[in-house]
């Protein structure tokens, strides 16, 4: 709604009596809300209209009567009012002019007719507020009364006028022209500075003589206020001398205390503040020190802030106050069950803490038991930062977590020097600070994507807070005395090993979280995600179910993942689409989620298993990959075609992978008779290794055997076996090498149906990681040489 487009801009002022004695009783009409501004019977305003509901009430209005009433809101910031939101007495106003303003807004000037009363406020048929409105009748003074009280407050407004300036010689021959009490209060009310809430207090008061009081009282409030502005001014130049011209503003802003009486309220405050805190030795030396410092420095001075900052962060630090432990075993078993499905290993290591709390505290009770640095590891959204509130919730301490990913500033850690403006401690003092106790559990998120530049390197800073032997004296550069972090319970989380720096990995604990099977996945699904997500979409179990075929199908063909954090998208998508069918009443009755509804909520099939149609002819093998999402399989392909042996390598391979391969060509040519391959195939034929996905980098030393196997078997025109898959590196002699990420990439391997996984011998024992039920449906072959290999993968 842009421009109000009229032909005259100036209205005459042309009312029937009829059209404002129908609003005597309760009547319905335009309103218009008002910020920062209250409309008085016989006082003209100009206002600017901007918001899209005041445009549309002037259009509506602008070729009728012009009639509407305006009201004042008692919160100015909100854009679209209720009726919660606005005084209950307006004003009856009539539309006087519109002016069209270059920005969009509309400028108009209006005039207020009579006081009503707001029964009802709402904006429902029309694209306006509209209400019913009464108007209100005022009751009147005894004529002999009237003019002894027009001349006292007269009197009074032109006293004021002289000690004020935004009172005008204009203002003041106006006021002097005006001979009815009624209108006079009005106009002085509307001109002189005060509170809202007190000019709606007389614009809402019918009586005359109580009006009268109101505009006596505040005028005598405005009148005392300037006197006394003009005493402390003058109490300041007095006080004044050539050489303190340049403190005028510090010596006002005393003369201002002096005569609140708030001298020194604020030091002892804080002083008492201190007290209370109960400060360590260093602590309580180094606020006394700053305390006398204080006391001496003048308020207006940048010092006073910075010292009183200082003092109130060390008075708001929980120097000594801590929480009790839950150490009944069995409770704290029994929420961590309650909250995650699986991962017995984290809820195994959080029980073995309070065992040992409770064995230490039940010898001595002063006795410390060190915080353990916990680190979990595992791909996204396998519950690595909701466990770390689960053991918060179980233990019967305070949680709180800080994202360290992209964090570049040491400061972030360590906190600012006070030597600079605005400085201020680090997360970890900000941290405790916040919770208020001096043994939470920390959560120390992405510490894998901690970065550094020329700002300082942030995991240097870290590792005095996650050293047990050093974390008791952990000093931030603000604070500069030594906070005991030795009760803290820091748990990191990360999604990749290798980036996380040497020290740091040193000094903690790795709890690894691997990916979730289908069967795992669908019991979170019903334990957790659906009930949460039916819960937060308005539904109830009335409504929607879900059937385990459902679950399993939404989890096998639209979500690819280690994690869950995919699959809770993919059920809140069907939720979303349950909540708008009944709200347009197209579902009254409950909705079951079966197949049928998976696929018409969500659409075509997103994932698909390639592993049947791929593995149809030779030059195709199964590699297995670690990824910072989990465990994945990989397709290697190798073609033959007439050339002279070059190596085409395509896919977008990093450098190791790329040397893997020439190695794997090294190899085959040495042992050509061994592989039944003819010696001059080199000569013969060109080999091109494709693996697709080509806009995904990959690198690592885990596809050695799996190159090797694609290209003996286009060389010799033999298939892989269709159900294997395997990962391993290889050195020129054919030796396998081990390599890591074993159990995601087992997991990885199961989650797409393949039986058989060929690993290098030397990781045999990584398998006592992965559940049993994996083990008993994959068999396994371990292998010391690549011959091995050629022999378990090619078909014969």
């Amino acid at each position: 709604m842009g421009k109000i487009n009229i032909k005259k801009t100036n209205y005459e002022l042309k009312i029937k009596k009829s059209d404002i004695s129908q609003y005597k009783k309760p009547n319905e009409i335009p309103i218009l809300p008002l910020r920062n501004t209250v409309l008085f019977p016989n006082h003209s305003i100009p206002l600017y209209i901007g918001r899209e509901h005041s445009l549309a009430l002037l259009n509506s209005i602008k070729n009728g009567n012009r009639l509407f009433a305006v009201v004042s809101q008692t919160d100015i910031s909100n854009e679209n009012p209720t009726f919660d939101n606005v005084y209950k007495y307006g004003t009856l106003a009539i539309l006087e002019k519109i002016v069209n303003m270059p920005n969009q807004f509309i400028s108009i000037f209006i005039q207020g007719l009579e006081r009503v009363k707001i029964h009802s406020f709402e904006k429902n048929k029309n694209p306006f507020y509209t209400g019913t409105i009464e108007i209100i009748e005022e009751t009147k003074l005894n004529r002999t009364e009237s003019p002894k009280n027009v001349k006292i407050i007269k009197s009074l407004f032109n006293k004021l006028s002289k000690k004020t300036k935004y009172i005008t010689m204009d203002h003041v021959n106006f006021i002097n022209e005006i001979y009815s009490l009624s209108s006079l209060i009005d106009n002085i009310t509307a001109i002189i500075q005060i509170p809202i809430p007190k000019k709606q207090a007389i614009l809402q008061t019918a009586n005359i003589k109580n009006r009268m009081n109101l505009i006596i009282e505040f005028l005598n409030e405005a009148i005392q206020s300037t006197e006394i502005e003009k005493k402390i001014n003058s109490d300041v130049n007095n006080a004044l001398n050539e050489n303190q011209r340049k403190h005028v503003l510090r010596q006002k802003l005393i003369a201002i205390q002096k005569e609140l009486g708030e001298d020194d309220v604020e030091t002892e405050e804080l002083s008492e503040k201190l007290e209370k805190a109960k400060l360590s030795k260093e602590a309580k030396v180094t606020a006394e020190k700053e305390m006398n410092r204080l006391k001496r420095i003048p308020k207006i001075s940048p010092e006073y802030n910075m010292i009183r900052t200082y003092l109130e962060w060390l008075s708001d630090l929980p120097w000594e106050k801590t929480t009790n432990d839950n150490l009944q075993i069995s409770k704290a078993e029994k929420i961590l069950n309650e909250d995650h499905y699986g991962l017995d290993k984290v809820k195994l290591r959080i029980l073995e803490y309070l065992a040992v709390r409770k064995l230490k505290l039940q010898k001595d009770k002063n006795s410390a038991v060190k915080g353990p640095i916990l680190c979990f590891i595992g791909p996204p959204g396998v519950g690595k930062t909701s466990v770390g509130k689960s053991i918060a919730r179980a233990m019967g301490r305070e949680f709180y977590r800080i994202s360290l990913g992209g964090i570049r500033d040491e400061s972030e850690i360590r906190g600012h020097r006070r030597t600079y403006i605005g400085s201020l401690p680090g997360r970890i003092i900000k941290g405790m600070q916040k919770v208020g106790v001096n043994n939470p559990i920390f959560m120390l998120d992405e510490i894998d994507k901690l970065g550094n530049d020329f700002r300082g390197d942030p995991s240097s800073a870290l590792l005095e807070v996650l050293d047990p032997e050093q974390n008791y004296s952990f000093t931030d550069n603000y604070l500069e005395v030594p906070f005991d972090l030795q009760n803290v319970m820091f748990i990191a989380t990360a999604n990749w090993y290798e980036t996380i720096p040497g020290p740091l990995r040193d000094r903690m604990e790795f709890i690894s979280f691997s990916g979730y099977l289908v069967d795992e996945k669908i019991q979170i699904a019903n334990k957790f995600l659906i009930p949460k997500q039916i819960e937060e979409h308005g539904l109830t179990s009335r409504n929607i179910s879900f059937t385990k075929k459902s679950v399993e199908l939404i989890i096998e063909e639209y979500t690819k993942e280690s994690g869950v954090r995919d699959l809770e998208r993919q059920i809140a998508k069907i939720c979303r689409k349950v909540a708008k069918s009944i709200v347009e009443s197209i579902k009254k009755s409950k909705v079951v989620i079966t197949n049928d509804e998976v696929r018409k909520y969500l659409g075509i099939q997103k994932f698909y298993s390639e592993v049947a149609e791929r593995m149809v002819k030779p030059g195709i093998a199964i590699g297995l990959a670690w990824t910072v999402v989990g465990g994945d399989i990989l397709f290697i392909e190798a073609s033959k075609m007439s050339g002279k042996g070059e190596l085409i390598l395509t896919g977008q391979l990093g450098d190791v992978m790329k040397e893997s391969a020439q190695a794997t060509m090294s190899f085959i040519r040495a042992n050509s008779k061994k592989l039944k391959i003819d010696s001059n195939f080199n000569t013969k034929y060109d080999i091109h290794i494709h693996i697709p996905a080509g806009a995904i980098p990959k690198d690592g030393p885990s596809a050695g055997i799996t190159l090797l196997t694609a290209i003996v078997s286009v060389l010799t025109d033999k298939k892989v076996k269709n159900n294997i898959a395997m990962t391993g590196e290889i050195t020129l002699r054919g030796t396998v090498l081990p390599v890591g990420g074993i159990k995601e990439k087992v997991i990885a391997a199961y989650r797409a149906g393949l039986r058989e996984i060929i690993l290098p011998e030397k990781n045999e024992d990584d398998l006592k990681e992965i559940q049993k039920k994996v083990l008993k449906k994959i068999k396994f072959h371990f292998v010391k040489d690549m011959l091995d290999v050629i022999k378990i993968a090619i078909e014969k």
